[in-house]
C-alpha cells in the first residue's frame, strides 16, 4: 500500500453505522459494504483513504502497531487496551452508554470478597484497586447478566444503555464507573507521516462533532 495512503479502522455495527455521517463530512464515503465485501482493505471515494473493519477490541491494536493510521474506538475499548502508543485528540460522542458495576440491589454491600463477572478485567481490576479491595474476576465475553442469575458472580461489570436488561433479569445498577462514547484514535508516527491529512480530517470531524449538539 502507498505511503500516501490513510488507512482508518473501524468495527462493524453500531459504532460503524454513528461513523459514516461524520466521515461523510470530511468528504470520505465507503465505496463497499463491509457486510457483502469479502475484501479485507475496503475503498473509498477518496483513493488515498481507505477503510478496515475489523473487531472492535483489535482497533487500538492496529492503531498502536501502525496497521492503520486512525481509528474509532469505544472509551471502554481504550481502558482496557491501556492506550499505549496513542493519542486520542476528539470525543466523536457517538455510540454512548456508561459503564457500571451492576447485580442484585446490596450485592455490593458485602465484607466479603466479591465475585465480578466481565469482560472488562482490566478496568475492573484497577477500579476495586483503588478503593482497596480485592475482587476474583471471571471472564465473560457475554450474556454477562447471566452470571449472578446463576450465582456464578456476585455481581458483574458491564455496558450499561437503557438498562432494561438489568432489569427485566432483577438486576439494578450499583456503582458508576465511566460515561462512554467512541473516540477517534491517532498512531504518533502517523501524525508526522501524514501531519496535515490528519489534522484536517481531526478538524473536519470536530466541526461534525458540533453540528451533532451535545
Amino acid at each position: 500500500m502507498s505511503t500516501s495512503t490513510l488507512v482508518i479502522a473501524l468495527s462493524k455495527g453500531r459504532i460503524y453505522q454513528d461513523t459514516l455521517p461524520l466521515l461523510a463530512h470530511a468528504g470520505i464515503v465507503p465505496q463497499d459494504d463491509p457486510e457483502k465485501s469479502r475484501k479485507l482493505i475496503l475503498d473509498t471515494n477518496q483513493p488515498e483513504v481507505k477503510l478496515v473493519v475489523i473487531r472492535a477490541t483489535d482497533v487500538p491494536t492496529y492503531v498502536q502497531y501502525g496497521g492503520a493510521d486512525v481509528g474509532v474506538a469505544g472509551k471502554d475499548v481504550l481502558m482496557e487496551h491501556g492506550g499505549e502508543g496513542l493519542y486520542e485528540p476528539l470525543d466523536l460522542r457517538i455510540a454512548r452508554c456508561r459503564l457500571m458495576v451492576a447485580g442484585r440491589p446490596g450485592a455490593n454491600d458485602s465484607n466479603t470478597r466479591l465475585r465480578i463477572a466481565t469482560k472488562f478485567v482490566n478496568i475492573t481490576r484497577r477500579y476495586y484497586a483503588a478503593q482497596g479491595k480485592q475482587v476474583e474476576l471471571i471472564k465473560l465475553y457475554g450474556s454477562m447478566e447471566l452470571a449472578p442469575l446463576v450465582g456464578m458472580a456476585d455481581a458483574i461489570v458491564d455496558l450499561v444503555d437503557t438498562g432494561n436488561t438489568l432489569k427485566a433479569n432483577g438486576l439494578v445498577p450499583l456503582e458508576h464507573i465511566a460515561d462512554i462514547s467512541s473516540r477517534l484514535i491517532v498512531n504518533k508516527a502517523s501524525l508526522k507521516l501524514h501531519s496535515q491529512q490528519i489534522k484536517t480530517l481531526i478538524e473536519q470531524l470536530r466541526q461534525a462533532v458540533a453540528q451533532q449538539g451535545p
